[in-house]
């Protein structure tokens, strides 16, 4: 996906503590960036994870999670992770993930996060405010 199409970006720079004995980024640390990067998007929109959402409700789990492997990120680089929510379902939400460094594409990946009950964690609908505000910020179809 070019980065055209993506409406969000957060810059960071690799830590030592995620580098691993190939020095390279350990894998699993991606997944944090991709949490990060949606963390971000989330205070973007105006609702900082998790007060945000819990204020009103609501909560996120991840129940899918994926990730493709382009390159290697090292220490010290500077990374962009690319964030933006593809698909809004009832209950459900498809985040994309691209981490760049500069232009090179480093990683891509795929969240799948079910809107739930703070309390009972059931299943329950995006709220109404947050799927408009996604829409808004992503310039999809209102409708």
């Amino acid at each position: 996906m070019p980065k055209q199409d993506f409406t969000f970006a957060h810059r960071f720079r690799v830590r030592w503590a995620e580098v691993d004995r190939q020095d390279i980024v350990f894998n699993g640390h991606y997944l944090t960036y991709f949490d990060i990067a949606m963390t971000e998007y989330l205070r973007a929109l105006g609702f900082p994870y998790p007060d945000g959402l819990l204020e009103a409700g609501s909560d996120l789990f991840v129940v899918k999670a994926t990730v493709e492997y382009k390159a290697s990120a090292r220490y010290d680089d500077e990374i962009d992770a690319y964030c933006r929510v593809a698909r809004i379902g009832r209950s459900s939400m498809q985040y994309l993930f691209e981490i760049y460094r500069g232009d090179e594409l480093l990683v891509t990946g795929e969240n799948i996060y079910v809107n739930a009950d703070p309390k009972s964690k059931e299943p329950t609908s995006v709220p109404e405010f947050l799927r408009a505000a996604i829409k808004r910020f992503e310039k999809l179809d209102p409708n």
